[in-house]
C-alpha cells in the first residue's frame, strides 16, 4: 500500500510536466462585431444557438475555446432563444458570458496555436466578415498547417477572400454550401443583404451545394467543412471534432 502510494505521488511531478508541455489543442470561434440591420435601425449580430451549440461540443470534447470578433470586445448576439436549453447555460455562464463580451481582436490571435477556426453564421457577418483581411489569414495559416477551417450558415461569408500561398483561393473547387438564397428569401433576409451569399460563394469558385430550407446539412471536403443554417451547427462541430481526431 506505502509502495503504491509512493509510486502516485511520484508520478504527479512528471504528469503536471507533461501538461504543461502538451496543453490541450485549440479551437478558435469566430463572432460578428456588426449589430445593425443594413440601413435600419433593427438589431443583427451572430446567431447565439450557432455559437453556443458547438461551443459546448468542442468543449466536451476536450479543447479550449478562444472567441475573436472583427473589432473585439462586447460582440452583438440576436436570436436569443432562452427556451433553447443550451442558450440558457451559456447566458447562465459567468465564464462564457466573459467570453463573447470581451472577446479577442484577430491582432491578438497567434494562428500556430489553433487546430480548427470555426465561423458562426448571424447576419452580421455579411458586412464585416469577407474583407477582413486578418481573419482570412488566421483561416489561411491554420488550414495549411494542416489545420481544420469551419463555417456555418452565413459564416461561409469569411472564406470568399480567404487565399493560400499559392494565390489561390481556399474555396476553389471545393465542396461547400451556407445559407442558400432560397433561405434568404423565406427568412425575408433578402432586402437587407448586401448581397447573395450563395452566389458570391459560386462566383469564386466554389462547388455549391443545397439541401431543403432549413433541414441540417454539412458538406465536408478535406479539412473544409461548412453548414447550412442554424440546424446544421451542432453537425459541423461534429464532423470538425471528427475530422481532428
Amino acid at each position: 500500500m506505502k509502495k503504491s502510494l509512493l509510486t502516485l505521488l511520484l508520478c504527479i511531478p512528471a504528469l503536471s510536466l507533461a501538461a504543461i508541455n502538451n496543453p490541450p489543442p485549440r479551437i478558435l470561434m469566430v463572432v460578428s462585431s456588426h449589430g445593425k440591420l443594413g440601413n435600419t435601425d433593427r438589431k443583427t449580430g451572430y446567431y447565439l444557438s450557432e455559437l453556443t451549440h458547438p461551443y459546448y461540443r468542442f468543449k466536451q470534447a476536450g479543447y479550449k475555446i478562444t472567441i475573436v470578433s472583427p473589432q473585439g470586445g462586447d460582440a452583438p448576439m440576436y436570436a436569443v432563444k432562452k427556451s433553447d436549453p443550451i442558450n440558457r447555460r451559456f447566458l447562465n455562464s459567468a465564464n462564457a458570458m466573459k467570453q463573447v463580451q470581451n472577446t479577442l481582436k484577430p491582432s491578438e490571435i497567434n494562428p500556430k496555436n489553433y487546430a480548427a477556426i470555426y465561423y458562426a453564421g448571424g447576419t452580421g457577418t455579411m458586412w464585416d466578415f469577407p474583407q477582413n483581411k486578418k481573419l482570412a489569414d488566421i483561416a489561411s495559416t491554420i488550414y495549411e498547417q494542416g489545420g481544420v477551417v469551419s463555417a456555418d450558415c452565413h459564416g461561409p461569408a469569411a472564406l470568399l477572400n480567404v487565399k493560400l500561398k499559392n494565390d489561390k483561393r481556399l474555396i476553389q473547387g471545393k465542396n461547400l454550401t451556407s445559407f442558400t438564397n432560397a433561405e434568404e428569401k423565406a427568412a425575408g433576409f433578402t432586402k437587407y443583404a448586401p448581397f447573395s451569399l450563395e452566389d458570391a460563394l459560386i462566383k469564386q469558385g466554389a462547388n455549391y451545394k443545397a439541401a431543403p430550407n432549413f433541414t441540417s446539412h454539412v458538406v465536408i471536403d478535406g479539412r473544409l467543412i461548412t453548414g447550412q443554417n442554424p440546424a446544421s451547427a451542432t453537425a459541423v462541430a461534429d464532423a470538425v471534432i471528427k475530422k481532428l481526431n
